[in-house]
């Protein structure tokens, strides 16, 4: 099974879930979208006061908390997009290809920053 068999299984268990519970009529793009928000929030708060390192180094229970924060923006993620009928490995594909173009190696290589003027 490759990546992509996996998403849309994924994809389809989470639509089921939804219907199953009848949840589909609070599943409009504006109300997932803004449970995406509020759990990558969550996420953030794991590594709010944390060194780089320390960010790097989670404990192994402060990682499973992190793991399902990320689970959680997922499910939400994949939600919006199906309501959306996008395909998300697509979109991801299609994003990557414009970010090549827009972020050249031979002028980004090692150089972080959005807005910064890689022209030079």
């Amino acid at each position: 099974m490759n990546r992509s068999d996996s998403l849309e299984q994924l994809r389809e268990e989470l639509a089921e879930f939804a219907r199953e519970r009848d949840w589909e009529q609070f599943h409009s793009p504006k109300n997932l979208s803004m449970a995406l928000i509020a759990e990558a929030a969550e996420l953030v708060e794991h590594f709010q006061w944390l060194s780089e390192a320390q960010s790097c180094n989670l404990p192994p229970e402060k990682l499973e908390e992190v793991r399902l924060e990320l689970a959680d923006i997922q499910i939400f993620l994949i939600r919006i997009a199906d309501r959306l009928g996008l395909d998300l490995v697509q979109a991801a594909q299609d994003k990557t290809r414009i970010n090549r173009s827009r972020f050249p190696v031979e002028k980004v290589h090692g150089r972080a920053g959005r807005g910064v003027d890689f022209s030079d």
